[in-house]
This record gives C-alpha cells, sequence and structure tokens, in this order.
C-alpha cells in the first residue's frame, strides 16, 4: 500500500504528513521560532505559518560539527541545513487517548538530532505509543554561558517542546496525562534535569534515563570559560550580539578548536573545577546552575522530591567506556605504569584500578580504566539517581549486555540504541555486525512501550533493602539482585 498525506492542526498552523495506513509520521514540525542572528542565544519563541506546512521531511538539525574518526564511522549523524531547526518528528497511529514517548538525543550537547536513522519512531507507533523526537540548540548557542543572554538554553528548548506536547499530542492520538521522556547520554542526563527544575514540572509522568546522570551541571561562573575563549578566538565580545557576527561555519569551527584542547589537557585551574569534574574533561557544554532554570546538581533536588510520583527506569551498558577509549586506540595505549596516573587524571583514586584488576584477571590495563571511568562516568551516577528517587516514586534499574561483535568495545555506550527503537534492520554502525540478535530488540522494546504505557517494565523496583537489575542479553535476559555488589560497594567508601 502506497503513503497517502495526512492532516493535522497544531498551534502553529495546519501540517501534512505521510501515513502508510498503520503508522503517520510528521516530521520536522517546528514547536518554537527559528532561532537565528541574536535569537540564537535568546529563549524560544513561539513559532506560526500559513496555510499547510509540508510536515513530510525530515527537518533542519541544529547547527553542529561533523563526529571526528572514528566515532564518524560508529555513530549516524546527519547534518541538515536549515534555520528551524527547533522542530519535532511525530509517528503515530492514530486514535486517541494513547500513551507518548518523548526522546531526547545524545551528543554531548554538541551533538545529534533527531534526524538519526536509529530514532525512527515507526515502531513504537506501531505498538501503540505516540513518538515524539525533539531537536534542541546544542554547543555554544545551547549550552555556552553568554552574559546578557538567559543559559541552558538547550533545555529551554526542551521544556518548549515538552509544552508544545501538552498544547498539541491530543492532535496525533496522544494522553498529555501519559508522556515519558526518554534520553541517552546527554539526552538521558537532560531528562534527569528535568525531572529536577520547576520549568518542567507536570510535563511528564514518567522518565527513562540511558546511560546518563543526574550529577552533571557546572557552575555558571566555571562555564563562562568556554564561551569567553571561543568570543577569544573569534575576535568577537562574547555577548549575543558579537557571537551572531559571525559565520555559523565559523562559529563552529572555534567551538570544535576549544573543545578538542578541553579534551586534551582538562584542566581545572583554566576551565574551572566543576565544568572538569561534571564534564569529566570530555564535554565543554552541559546545564549549568544559574539560579533561575537550575538551582542545584539534580540528584541533590531529586533526593529532595523535586520529582515526587514520577516513575523512573535507569540503566547502562556493561561496558559504557570502551566505545571512548578502544576506537580511539586510548586502551592500547595504556601501560600498566599509566594505569594510576590515567585515574588520576580523572580525579579517581588509583586504588580503584588495583582492585578492578584483581578481579579482572587476564585484562589489559586499558580493559581495567575503562572499567573504572564505566562505573565513575554512568554505572554510579545511575545508581545515585535511582536511590534518590526510589522513595519518591517507583524505580527501575536495566544493564545492556550484548556484546558488539566489533572487536574489544563489548557492551559499549549507545550500542542499546537500535534495540530499544526497533531500527537494527536499518542500523548502518559496524557497532551492530550482520547478525545482531532480533529477539534481544522485540524484548528490550516491548520493555520500554509497557514501562510507557503502564510505568511498570515488568520486573521489581528498587527498594532499600534489595537491588533488582534486568540485564538484557542473547540469548537470555535475566534478573539478579545486587549484581558486583563488592566491587560497587568501594565507591562508597
Amino acid at each position: 500500500m502506497g503513503c497517502v498525506d495526512a492532516l493535522a492542526v497544531t498551534t502553529g498552523g495546519q501540517i501534512k504528513g505521510r501515513s502508510d495506513g498503520e503508522v503517520t509520521a510528521f516530521l520536522g514540525v517546528p514547536y518554537a521560532a527559528a532561532p537565528v542572528g541574536e535569537q540564537a542565544y535568546a529563549a524560544p519563541q513561539p513559532v506560526s505559518w500559513e496555510g499547510v506546512r509540508d510536515a513530510t521531511e525530515l527537518g533542519p538539525t541544529a547547527p553542529q560539527p561533523p563526529y571526528e574518526p572514528p566515532y564518524d564511522g560508529l555513530l549516524s549523524n546527519p547534518l541538515i541545513p536549515g534555520a528551524d531547526c527547533l522542530n519535532v518528528n511525530v509517528w503515530t497511529p492514530g486514535g486517541s487517548g494513547l500513551p507518548i514517548l518523548v526522546w531526547f538525543h545524545g551528543g554531548a550537547f554538541r551533538n545529534g538530532s533527531n534526524a538519526v536513522p536509529e530514532y525512527d519512531g515507526t515502531a513504537f507507533a506501531r505498538d501503540g505509543v505516540v513518538l515524539v523526537g525533539v531537536n534542541y540548540r546544542l554547543g555554544i548557542q545551547g549550552f555556552g554561558v553568554v552574559p546578557g543572554s538567559p543559559s541552558n538554553r538547550g533545555l529551554l528548548d526542551q521544556v518548549a517542546a515538552l509544552r508544545w506536547v501538552q498544547e498539541n499530542i491530543a492532535a496525533f492520538g496522544g494522553d498529555p496525562g501519559q508522556v515519558t521522556i526518554a534520553g541517552e547520554s546527554a539526552g538521558g542526563m537532560s531528562v534527569a534535569t528535568l525531572m529536577s527544575i520547576p520549568a518542567a514540572k507536570g510535563l511528564f509522568r514518567r522518565v527513562i534515563m540511558q546511560s546518563g546522570s543526574a550529577s552533571v551541571a557546572a557552575q555558571e561562573s566555571d562555564a563562562v570559560a568556554v564561551s569567553a575563549e571561543i568570543a577569544r578566538r573569534l575576535g568577537v565580545e562574547c555577548s549575543a550580539a558579537g557571537l551572531a557576527s559571525v559565520g555559523l561555519d565559523e562559529l563552529i569551527g572555534a567551538q570544535r578548536s576549544v573543545a578538542m584542547e578541553m579534551r586534551a589537557k582538562p584542566d581545572p585551574e583554566r576551565w574551572g573545577v566543576s565544568t572538569i569534574r561534571a564534564g569529566g574533561g570530555i564535554m565543554p557544554f552541559m546545564p549549568v546552575i544559574d539560579g533561575e532554570l537550575i538551582f542545584d546538581v539534580p540528584v541533590r533536588t531529586i533526593a529532595a522530591g523535586a520529582a515526587a510520583g514520577i516513575e523512573l527506569l535507569a540503566g547502562t551498558t556493561a561496558d559504557e567506556f570502551h566505545f571512548f577509549t578502544v576506537p580511539s586506540g586510548l586502551a592500547a595505549a595504556i601501560t600498566p605504569e599509566m594505569l594510576p596516573a590515567a585515574l588520576a587524571a580523572r580525579g579517581l583514586p588509583p586504588e580503584l584500578g588495583a582492585a578492578y584488576a584483581a578481579n579482572r584477571p587476564g585484562a589489559t590495563p586499558g580493559d581495567v580504566v575503562s572499567d573504572v571511568l564505566t562505573d565513575a562516568t554512568f554505572t554510579i551516577p545511575t545508581l545515585k539517581l535511582a536511590t534518590a528517587q526510589r522513595d519518591h516514586g517507583p524505580t527501575y534499574l536495566y544493564e545492556f549486555a550484548w556484546p558488539s561483535p566489533l572487536e574489544g568495545v563489548g557492551a559499549c555506550h549507545s550500542l542499546e540504541l537500535a534495540f530499544m527503537f526497533d531500527t537494527l534492520g536499518t542500523a548502518t554502525s559496524p557497532l551492530y555486525g550482520s547478525a545482531a540478535p532480533q529477539a534481544l530488540a522485540d524484548h528490550m522494546h516491548a520493555t520500554w512501550v509497557a514501562f510507557a504505557a503502564t510505568g511498570a517494565p515488568g520486573w521489581p523496583p528498587l527498594s532499600a533493602t534489595a537491588r533488582p537489575v534486568h540485564i538484557f542479553n542473547h540469548p537470555t535476559s535475566e534478573l539478579h539482585d545486587n549484581p558486583r555488589a563488592a566491587e560497587l560497594a568501594l565507591w562508597s567508601t
């Protein structure tokens, strides 16, 4: 059966999508006005248009650099030019009263979009969930601290998108009282932050945090150093007018060079202690505590009850950090003598390396460093969030453990995405190989559908006395109670 046009009315105006008879897609629908010129450093503004707007093609992506080698060969990152980058994609089966999953992409707050092929929402719509994929501003435009402009503009975009969902999703068959927000990596950090802030209260009911953290928030006074250095290299004032006076390619080039320098030399004296510690020397851009949108590190606010009543599903992949250390060659370059210094550079005690090495006979020093950094950056922050929320709402834990056939990376960062979206059939990354198990995708995707629909993924929640973790793997997925208890306890001593 061929595709036919489908119409919908939003607060901005009429849109035309495409339906194959089972799922209707509305693509590139603006939820806010184009952030161009000095408006790139302002809060998102309302948008409207005359007539029927075509929504049959993916919309523009936020200004960003391409991924650098080798990650350009591992991650899809379409770059689509155009001004209207504050847009959403909506996939719906039609009907009414359906649960909604709103997806916030990852990419270290510098890359990514809702146009990534793995994020196609057809399978969610097929299974009765309206999927909304959100674009938000990135890099200096989204998260740079610019004097005279509101900070956290990328998060303000996310809040605006969630308000758009509340006002419009019924036109697509969704129930605005049944919104789940979900995200991976920087998207996971985003949804954890949204749990904590008053501006997002009442805009969603459930949260899925994948490979994220509720401990990422820099002091605004630290983070301004990154924007100031970008402006200095461009030879302009660090202001909306100054930054808007240069071309996008020039702006992105300066942003990229500063990011590379920060990663190479994560100097707290230069960039600020909170910026380096919160981002691990990897993210020059991140949410900041500005006293207007964000008032504290999210996990502390959540522990105090900011997300009371919210149902939470949170987890990681088993070998997260291997994604950053193996393809880059960093893991292979680490010798036993370098191991303590490699951990100390991240502010971690060298004793952790010795303990992890003792638990992994035969592991290379690079593997040990990767495993310690996996826990430091993802596992422990996830457990801290879960512990903070467990007394305020049902909280469930998972781990994705299927290893990639790509040598050395294991169950690395981002590997679960094509499984939970059920897009293995179109995924092109060599991370998946040629025989990724569809049965695992069926299981994981069904779990996300169930959580979006009911708030219960199918296993017991975290409690003060039990830590059940559902481990997704193939050929079997199993529930484990308190896995790796002794090793993870090292982080609390």
